[in-house]
């Protein structure tokens, strides 16, 4: 996998992925795009909900929408780095097995989410999840 980061003007950057998709980024604390650490969160629950999408259907389950809202805790002083990141997902379905939700949401982050699995490295990831 290749990428390239190319710098428009001011703080703002082209992120171009090898797939073709292009995304701008904004280095002045995401005044007028996400900034680069938006992007790594948006990342981590753009991966996880994948596995827990995947994972809810292939258990039989009845998903109907999936919705992962992360916070974070940072340094204060750089590199300001993530300490503590935690997803929450938001499930809804027909008749969802909580048991279920809590192992697939569970294994994302420890078993599957690649994104989540780097970042883990340096940080503490949690998870919660509810069924609504």
């Amino acid at each position: 996998m290749q990428a390239e980061v190319k710098w428009i003007e001011d703080f703002k950057f082209l992120g171009q992925s090898q797939s073709g998709h292009s995304v701008v980024m904004d280095g002045n604390g995401g005044s007028t795009a996400p900034s680069p650490m938006e992007m790594v969160l948006m990342a981590a629950g753009g991966c996880s909900s994948v596995d827990v999408v995947d994972g809810l259907k292939s258990a039989g389950q009845r998903v109907n929408s999936c919705t992962a809202k992360l916070t974070t805790e940072r340094r204060d002083t750089a590199p300001r780095i993530f300490t503590h990141v935690n997803i929450h997902f938001e499930v809804s379905g027909d008749d969802l097995d909580a048991n279920v939700v809590e192992k697939v949401t569970a294994d994302s982050l420890e078993k599957y989410c690649s994104v989540c699995l780097m970042l883990v490295e340096g940080m503490a990831m949690t998870h919660s999840w509810e069924i609504v």
